[in-house]
């Protein structure tokens, strides 16, 4: 992700674990810059990189993950759309610790009615 008016690097974006057949799915990973983070560039990032898994590659869901003590990524997706739809249990070993994720999923359609009251 860079900013738009002087291109410096704000973050990252990735679309992985992209499924087909009767699934239609793909992961969505990001992170921002300590320095550049609450600032919209991530959820604006989100919000393109959803419309064009919808659109352009015919994605039906999108999925992402974060850790339930992440509050900042968790109004995030749910700002972008996504609805929250569980906790796994060790899901990610972060530092060499297994731990815990909040999940979240977004269905094609969906995604325009994101939500701005968070």
């Amino acid at each position: 992700m860079f900013r738009r008016d002087d291109r410096e690097l704000v973050g990252g974006i990735t679309l992985s674990n992209i499924r087909r057949g009767v699934a239609q799915i793909g992961t969505v990973g990001y992170w921002a810059g300590e320095s550049f983070a609450r600032r919209g560039y991530t959820l604006d990032a989100v919000r393109a990189l959803s419309g064009f898994s919808f659109s352009r590659l015919g994605l039906h869901r999108l999925e992402a993950a974060c850790l339930p003590e992440n509050d900042p990524s968790r109004r995030l997706l749910l700002r972008a759309g996504f609805d929250l739809e569980g906790k796994a249990s060790a899901y990610l070993k972060i530092n060499g610790d297994w731990r815990d994720h909040l999940l979240f999923g977004l269905v094609a359609g969906a995604a325009a009615r994101g939500r701005t009251d968070l």
